[in-house]
């Protein structure tokens, strides 16, 4: 049985997996995998409806992509926030730019200037966001320290890390930790 792949935009935890995956199963699609930003769909002998996959998908925050250079910029942002939510930051033996040229497979320099031309930030930019969302989502759950956590999020010291946390959010992380209001973002709103 040949197989069709869907990629899917905002597709950034298990959560939007399962519901993603719930939500192709009831159009009786049959899923032979599914990873962030991901579907493989068993090809059946009816052609599948894009219109209703990107409807039902559009209803619950998603969007189908069709074209492959949206494909490689979700791809981009996927090996970013996989990074982040990883314990591969603290001991990274390579820089950001040959991070994302091993995930993706494509040159540096395209990528770079394909992110930013889509998204209207730069690919280093979108990292710093999503690094934040993750220190405010760990000062939150209270359970490591500010000296902890930037060592799991690669930063060189505390200060450097208090900094653009100040930088981005207008607020020092031990502030930040003492609102009643949590202001966090949903990943796939950050940029």
């Amino acid at each position: 049985m040949d197989r069709v792949i869907l990629h899917i935009k905002n597709m950034v935890c298990d959560r939007c997996i399962r519901v993603v995956k719930e939500e192709l199963e009831e159009l009786g699609l049959i899923i032979n995998d599914i990873q962030l930003g991901t579907v493989r769909v068993a090809n059946t002998e009816r052609s599948l409806d894009y219109d209703a996959i990107a409807k039902v998908l559009s209803e619950n925050g998603f969007e189908l992509l069709i074209g492959r250079r949206a494909r490689l910029v979700e791809k981009i942002k996927t090996a970013i926030i996989e990074l982040i939510h990883s314990d591969e930051l603290e001991n990274m033996n390579i820089n950001l730019s040959g991070y994302i040229t091993e995930k993706v497979g494509k040159d540096y320099p395209y990528l770079s200037n394909l992110f930013s031309s889509i998204e209207s930030i730069t690919i280093e930019k979108y990292f710093i966001l999503q690094k934040i969302e993750r220190v405010k989502e760990l000062l939150v759950y209270d359970e490591l320290s500010l000296s902890e956590i930037a060592y799991r999020l690669g930063y060189s010291s505390v200060q450097h890390l208090s900094n653009q946390f100040k930088k981005i959010t207008g607020l020092t992380p031990s502030y930040f930790k003492t609102l009643k209001k949590i202001k966090r973002s949903s990943l796939d709103k950050v940029a």
